[in-house]
């Protein structure tokens, strides 16, 4: 592909949603057929709480996505591709280790403190450096978000991330730029864009003379809260928006208490969902900055991108907000767990504009970058890492893999969660003898999960066969001291973490929801209807 100026790429750009409804880019059949090329440069987008709802090539009637379309056209979407905890920290040290929480032993998002102090995954081997070790320049650009931030993590050459507070979307920013102190002012995306397209330039002009690729960590922030700061000519894009993707519905008893309920201000609420509408146009353009960087410079074609995030998000869904956390106890809800995974690179043989619908997460993410890009660990550190992620390059060239996986797995703390294509296991274990009521939802019967049918009679060998793939899969993927199940003799991840604010207010109190099979635990009262947030 001969490269075009950078301001014809972003104007083209801006209508490519168009080519994803019609089809109108290279089918499947020639990417297939396209042939193999060296190892391609790795650019990964794993954006901050944005939702795999909230995308056009996944389903969105309203969000304008032009980049991200345009990624969608020109590659592969896994449309069940779920993160391995539905909160931040975990979720990313899961892509970056190809390991499960119980694993790498982050089982919380991590608070100002420990992210800025405590090297939660030293020791680990990270992907940046198999990559590095396979002569792979490495950087990564924005959130961490595994400890110590400020500091440059091994194998990475690049490190721009942040000193402190990652959150302020909008004023003063205050960045870790490979480990001095380096503060700017204004919408904070932006700077880690350019930062990325200079990362882009450099290797151009010194590395990539050697014919080195490189691989490139991008990680935004924009769609995380506060839902107050995105730029206000994307928020008035959606000033006569319905939302209509998002169901009208309020939170079921079944889940026992909101933390994050919907306000009783619909004009607050309208304007909650302009501001991250607009957060997540403001991404998209950011995506397409460096898209056209890679564009203009001739690189596209060398280059696998990959659009991901690390859990998803409620916006009034279920009659919340927010994630995983949400909920006493924690939830897994779809919008929660599920995440949006798109790859394109129509050189390496990735089928364009298509779907696949294999259950993958992030450790399957991490594997497939390896395989695509020669870095596998070899047996002996492969057997200490024991990762669960399997590549899935042989679907995302349009390959059906009959034995692949009909269960995934996902865990937050003391609770996992497996599914199926129609059915949802939540099993919940105590913490200091506060245990809540194991879970199963029939989402093809009831896909907003409000009816607990764990003790349904009928319903008994899918909880026994979910039950003990659960326990299978985990006791081959846990590492002692590092287990979900006992957090008990772990640090302190987050004060507020569900087990901890659930210890506070239910311990000692009296269980009459309490699932007999989840066996003897102290009581918790059920409430009669919805709680209120105090």
């Amino acid at each position: 592909m001969n490269a075009i100026p950078r301001r014809e790429f972003l104007k083209k750009s801006g209508t490519i949603g168009a080519g994803l409804a019609a089809g109108s880019l290279i089918g499947p059949a020639m990417a297939q057929n396209a042939p193999r090329p060296r190892r391609p440069n790795i650019v990964v987008f794993l954006t901050d709480d944005h939702a795999r709802w909230a995308q056009r090539a996944y389903g969105n009637s309203e969000l304008w996505t032009p980049n991200l379309d345009r990624l969608a056209a020109q590659g592969t979407r896994m449309m069940r591709a779920f993160t391995t905890c539905p909160v931040c920290s975990p979720a990313r040290a899961s892509f970056f280790t190809g390991r499960m929480p119980s694993q790498h032993g982050i089982h919380d998002y991590l608070g100002t403190q420990d992210s800025t102090l405590n090297n939660y995954l030293a020791g680990q081997t990270l992907i940046s450096e198999l990559l590095k070790a396979a002569s792979y320049r490495t950087g990564l650009i924005g959130k961490w978000h595994c400890g110590s931030e400020r500091e440059p993590k091994p194998g990475f050459d690049r490190w721009f991330s942040y000193w402190r507070n990652q959150y302020p979307h909008l004023g003063e920013q205050h960045f870790s730029d490979q480990g001095q102190h380096v503060v700017e002012n204004g919408q904070q995306s932006p700077f880690l864009t350019r930062r990325a397209v200079d990362f882009i330039r450099d290797h151009r002009q010194k590395e990539g003379a050697d014919g080195n690729p490189f691989f490139l960590f991008i990680s935004y922030t924009d769609t995380h809260s506060p839902h107050n700061q995105a730029p206000e000519d994307l928020v008035q894009r959606y000033a006569s928006a319905t939302f209509r993707d998002i169901p009208k519905e309020k939170f079921a008893a079944c889940h026992i208490q909101s933390l994050h309920p919907l306000t009783d201000s619909p004009d607050q609420e309208r304007r909650k969902l302009m501001e991250y509408y607009g957060a997540v146009s403001c991404l998209d353009q950011q995506v397409g900055e460096v898209l056209a960087e890679l564009q203009s410079s001739g690189m596209m074609d060398d280059t696998l991108v990959v659009y991901t995030s690390d859990h998803g998000l409620n916006c009034g869904h279920h009659g919340i907000w927010e994630k995983g956390e949400a909920t006493i106890p924690q939830n897994f809800y779809e919008e929660s767990v599920g995440i949006a995974c798109t790859l394109s690179w129509p050189a390496g043989g990735i089928r364009q504009n298509a779907t696949c619908d294999d259950f993958v997460n992030h450790c399957d993410l991490w594997a497939t970058l390896l395989e695509i890009a020669g870095a596998m660990p070899e047996a002996s550190l492969a057997a200490q890492l024991n990762s669960p992620g399997t590549s899935y390059l042989k679907q995302l060239r349009g390959e059906k893999i009959q034995s692949w996986r009909q269960t995934i797995f996902s865990e937050y703390g003391n609770a996992r969660m497996a599914r199926t294509g129609r059915y949802k296991l939540i099993n919940r274990y105590s913490y200091a003898d506060v245990r809540f009521p194991d879970e199963l939802y029939d989402l093809q019967e009831d896909p907003r999960e409000t009816v607990n049918r764990h003790d349904d009679p009928a319903l008994q060998g899918i909880v026994r066969d979910l039950s003990a793939q659960t326990d299978s899969y985990f006791a081959k993927y846990t590492v002692a001291g590092h287990d979900g199940l006992d957090l008990e003799h772990q640090r302190v991840f987050a004060g507020n973490s569900c087990w901890l604010v659930a210890q506070k207010k239910y311990e000692g109190t009296v269980n009459a929801f309490h699932s007999q099979s989840s066996g003897p635990a102290k009581t918790v009262a059920s409430p009669e209807k919805n709680p209120k947030e105090n």
